[in-house]
């Protein structure tokens, strides 16, 4: 209970730390969210920064930022003057969570089968040919990757739309597919790389001059120990779809959060960009718990540690 009571604790420091850390850079890079608004009288420019508190000194500005969010209330946009930040991600994040889970799930159940695979077929023509496409897939960055499934899928052969969303699966696949390809190759390698050190203990040697099949020492005694690495990925894995979700969704034109975050950080939309940052930013935090827990039910030494 006092690791749990720890971990929470630990939680809100650095939820805090990232959003301070992230408050004073906003503020101090050159720019504001109003520059744009060249043509305005001074005296127009002087209402707009009273009524966002940016005629304030950064101290004030940041106590009145903080005793709202304790209140749940993340502030106006900037940008979006009609919306507050709670509704524009009220309103993107169940597109980003339902693209980057799909994302995730696509990596998982590709990738583990692939290095599943590639450890049973372990220096055949087979194994050789999944690690080059793998590599391949690690290689291409998503920036590259969501214009090349844009001129496939959606120019050359017409099956999928190019970008939009529409909430329905086809404006879904060609995201879900740019989001999962870099974790699917990962995710493959790393499969392997753990089975093969798994299958090649001497428990599992002694077991195989026994008799056992290949496949009874892989689904009974190998597997899942040889998937504790891919369960401990899974925290890095969330952090590169989040983070790569600000690349697709700006390539496809997908209103999720990771736009709104590239969006805001473009126009000095200080509001907007630190409620995206709190939101993933708990999000990360809240799946490394459960990445945790679900490695101490799978490994009893991490429950004694």
């Amino acid at each position: 209970m006092k690791r749990w009571l720890g971990r929470g604790f630990e939680a809100l420091l650095t939820l805090w730390l990232l959003a301070t850390l992230c408050f004073v850079l906003l503020r101090a890079a050159p720019g504001g969210p109003f520059d744009a608004e060249k043509t305005a009288p001074p005296e127009v420019e002087a209402a707009l920064a009273a009524q966002y508190r940016l005629d304030q000194p950064l101290p004030a500005q940041y106590g009145h930022w903080l005793g709202d969010v304790l209140r749940g209330d993340l502030g106006p946009s900037f940008q979006y003057p009609d919306y507050t930040v709670n509704q524009l991600l009220a309103a993107s994040l169940p597109i980003s969570l339902v693209n980057g889970g799909l994302a995730l799930l696509l990596a998982l159940g590709i990738g583990v089968p692939l290095g599943v695979w590639a450890a049973l077929r372990a220096g055949r023509w087979t194994d050789r040919l999944l690690m080059f496409g793998a590599g391949l897939g690690l290689a291409v960055p998503k920036f590259v990757a969501a214009p090349l499934l844009i001129l496939l899928f959606a120019v050359t052969l017409q099956w999928l739309p190019a970008g939009g969303w529409d909430g329905g699966w086809r404006s879904a696949v060609l995201p879900v597919i740019a989001l999962a390809l870099p974790n699917l190759a990962y995710c493959a390698r790393l499969t392997r790389a753990s089975l093969l050190e798994v299958l090649g203990a001497d428990y599992l040697r002694a077991a195989r001059g026994r008799g056992l099949s290949e496949w009874r020492l892989l689904f009974f005694h190998a597997l899942r120990p040889g998937l504790l690495p891919v369960v401990a990925w899974l925290s890095p894995a969330l952090i590169n779809v989040v983070s790569g979700s600000a690349v697709v969704e700006q390539v496809f034109g997908i209103p999720g959060i990771g736009r709104y975050f590239v969006q805001g950080a473009l126009n000095r939309d200080y509001t907007l960009v630190l409620g995206v940052v709190l939101v993933v930013g708990a999000a990360i935090v809240l799946i490394n718990v459960a990445v945790d827990a679900l490695r101490a039910w799978m490994d009893p030494r991490l429950r004694d540690a």
